[in-house]
């Protein structure tokens, strides 16, 4: 059974220039959604940031019926209905400002697991997909649900990696559950719940797949994670939108470096560059990282964990013994250490992650490693 909560608060959410944002200072004011519809109107005035405007379809009867067409199909689908005003979202979601009002889910999603969420390009190449293969056997004995888009490509590969290797994963869709985009995916998305697995978003069963709803979405599959994993992504690809909502939640963003030729490479190597992700150097350090213990280290091949004995050039030894001797130093502060000017030292802190000597975080603060 539904509640009349959650049909007000569909009906509400349904209403013209009513946000996630809105929707939450609404809720805040009135106690409620079902006193937010009833009174908005006529008290407006008491909420900061909301004008006569924002209230106007407010109360509007149509709403009220699509409502409770909505919670005929949640029914007749078994859709669950998470509210964010009655802390029913996954707990890192709910920490975020634009977290979606409601959160349709079908399956199971256990918050007490670890979790990391994947993204990439459609485009995958074999370097991805092998990168993903060893990610989810060197990490199949820890505990975590992994998060992605359910889109072809890097997406597709990572939820069918983790039923391969029995660890659960959720998808996070970009329209209503009255269809599932794209079609080729129909059956993984059964197979995701089938295994223990779920399918989650925030549009009800009247949206369709718009190409807005993806970046909406990806703000989802962000704040779902305290870790964000690129594996290849382009210049300006959908998976820097998933970057940067992750880095503007004061998310870990980790994405796999590859050679400055190879397009799908480019945007991941141009996050590392500009400080907003961590370069992955190997499968061990990143599990480590993402601080799943029990996972088994046996790495093979590409991304195999050994102790190479580099080289450095006389900057890269300058800037690395910089930061050994100043742990998480800040760009300004190491510029004023050493002689040289910012421009200067941030490719060869990007030299350094990619040898796997030094790890930056938010902040454009460094450490060895």
């Amino acid at each position: 059974m539904y509640s009349e909560e959650q049909l007000y608060a569909i009906a509400l959410r349904e209403c013209n220039l009513i946000g996630d944002i809105n929707f939450h200072k609404l809720v805040r004011a009135f106690g409620n959604a079902k006193e937010a519809w009833n009174n908005a109107k006529k008290n407006y005035s008491k909420i900061d940031g909301i004008g006569r405007k924002a209230v106007s379809d407010i109360g509007n009867p149509e709403h009220l019926k699509f409502a409770e067409k909505e919670l005929k199909f949640c029914e007749k689908n078994t859709i669950k209905i998470n509210l964010r005003h009655q802390q029913q979202l996954p707990r890192l979601l709910n920490e975020c400002d634009d977290a979606p009002a409601i959160l349709y889910q079908k399956g199971n999603f256990d918050d007490s697991k670890q979790k990391v969420s994947i993204v990439g390009t459609r485009n995958m190449t074999a370097y991805g997909k092998q990168f993903i293969n060893q990610f989810f056997e060197a990490s199949q004995s820890s505990d975590f649900i992994s998060i992605s888009g359910l889109a072809l490509g890097i997406d597709k590969e990572v939820h069918e990696q983790s039923i391969h290797f029995q660890i659960p994963t959720t998808a996070v869709l970009a329209h209503g559950f009255h269809t599932l985009y794209p079609a080729k995916n129909k059956k993984l998305s059964e197979k995701i719940i089938e295994t223990g697995g779920a399918l989650f978003t925030e549009f009800n069963s009247s949206r369709k797949p718009d190409r807005e709803n993806f970046i909406q979405r990806n703000r989802i599959v962000a704040g779902l994670s305290p870790s964000t994993i690129v594996v290849e992504t382009a210049f300006g690809g959908g998976s820097i939108s998933t970057a940067t909502f992750a880095n503007n939640y004061n998310r870990e963003v980790f994405a796999l470096p590859g050679k400055i030729t190879d397009t799908h490479s480019q945007g991941c190597n141009h996050l590392i560059f500009q400080n907003k992700a961590i370069a992955i150097s190997t499968i061990k350090d990143l599990i480590d990282l993402l601080g799943f213990n029990k996972a088994q280290t046996h790495i093979q091949d590409l991304f195999q964990h050994q102790e190479i004995a580099v080289q450095l050039t006389e900057n890269q030894e300058l800037i690395f013994r910089a930061i050994v001797d100043h742990p998480q130093i800040t760009l300004d502060d190491l510029t004023g250490k050493i002689s040289l000017s910012s421009h200067k030292i941030l490719p060869v802190i990007l030299e350094l992650e990619l040898l796997g000597k030094i790890k930056s975080f938010s902040g454009r603060q460094f450490i060895a490693i």
